[in-house]
């Protein structure tokens, strides 16, 4: 397939993991930027992890995919971002048994600075930044706040996945498709603090509370979404890999085609709406248009709402502080 357009640089961190991995062939095929767009691929590994990124390439040389324009591996931020247009950074360092979560946040902040810092200096002036590495949020912090130089709406972290799951839920108990659910929000962390918001929803036009009922609409349901990963665990030994990598593709995708006038979930540098904190990164409902996110204004917040909306942002307030005590972020 000949085409005029310049490939997309898209740069992969984590490249030799499970979501990485289930990522880079749809990506390579056309299901983030579209059927018309190159794009070139740059695997950012840690040395243990090359193999798995080497082999991952031989693998896309041998899907000969007509839009995938180049592969290369790196072990270096500095030229793994080189240029980078699109930088999602997957790997993160997982909780382990006894870790406590301050040495969770100071093992990834050894990451997710360097990494800012890197994008920072070396990725394309356009470049936009979706963490998908846990923790998503706070990470997508450390990584914003050490790109000084990178506008702050350029970093988001990934709540599209909690938002999938939240409206695919809601088609399965409501028997409707996924495509008559629209105003789905999940607001907050991308934690078990966060909240799938059915308050502005529909199902088919009808208002989805009364479909489904407030009992479950804001009481299973809501547990539900916030603990599907760990359900996901118990059943299948391991946590998401093709649903996590599927939503970082629904995410790009629509950060840079749009959204029309339907929304989305999305983690973002937030400016004082809805109340949240100006800086944090944090999840509000909003729709992308013209390569930007922007936050759907206006939505009336019931005092349940307000109350869940403002226990996750109070996980987020003491995560950014945490960091800002180890020193992962320079001062404000």
């Amino acid at each position: 397939m000949s085409t005029a357009l310049s490939p997309i640089t898209v740069t992969l961190t984590g490249a030799g993991g499970q979501i990485g991995y289930a990522a880079m062939f749809r990506i390579a095929s056309g299901a983030m930027f579209g059927p018309e767009q190159p794009v070139a691929l740059r695997l950012l590994e840690i040395p243990q992890g090359v193999k798995g990124a080497e082999g991952a390439a031989l693998e896309l040389v041998d899907g000969a995919f007509p839009l995938l324009a180049s592969v290369d591996i790196s072990t270096d931020p500095n030229e793994g971002f080189a240029g980078a247009n699109v930088a999602l950074l997957i790997g993160s360092r997982p909780r382990t048994a006894g870790m406590e979560r301050a040495d969770l946040l100071a093992a990834n902040g050894a990451i997710f600075g360097p990494q800012g810092r890197a994008i920072n200096d070396h990725a394309a002036a356009d470049v936009r930044v979706l963490v998908v590495g846990n923790p998503a949020n706070t990470n997508a912090l450390i990584a914003q706040r050490n790109a000084p130089d990178v506008p702050a709406d350029r970093f988001t972290a990934m709540t599209r996945l909690d938002h999938n799951r939240a409206v695919g839920l809601l088609a399965q108990h409501s028997g409707a498709a996924v495509s008559d659910i629209a105003g789905v929000t999940v607001w907050g962390n991308h934690s078990t603090t966060q909240y799938p918001d059915l308050s502005h929803a529909t199902i088919a036009g009808a208002p989805a509370i009364e479909v489904v009922g407030e009992d479950w609409g804001r009481g299973a349901f809501v547990e539900r979404v916030a603990n599907r990963g760990a359900e996901i665990i118990e059943v299948r030994g391991g946590s998401s890999v093709a649903s996590a990598a599927s939503a970082a593709i629904d995410h790009v995708r629509d950060w840079t085609l749009g959204t029309g006038e339907a929304w989305t979930s999305v983690s973002r540098y937030s400016t004082g709406e809805y109340g949240i904190p100006e800086g944090l990164i944090a999840s509000v409902p909003a729709r992308a248009a013209d390569g930007s996110w922007h936050v759907v204004e206006g939505l009336e917040i019931d005092a349940f709402s307000r109350e869940r909306i403002d226990a996750s942002v109070a996980e987020l307030v003491a995560e950014r502080d945490q960091v800002a005590e180890l020193g992962l972020i320079p001062p404000s």
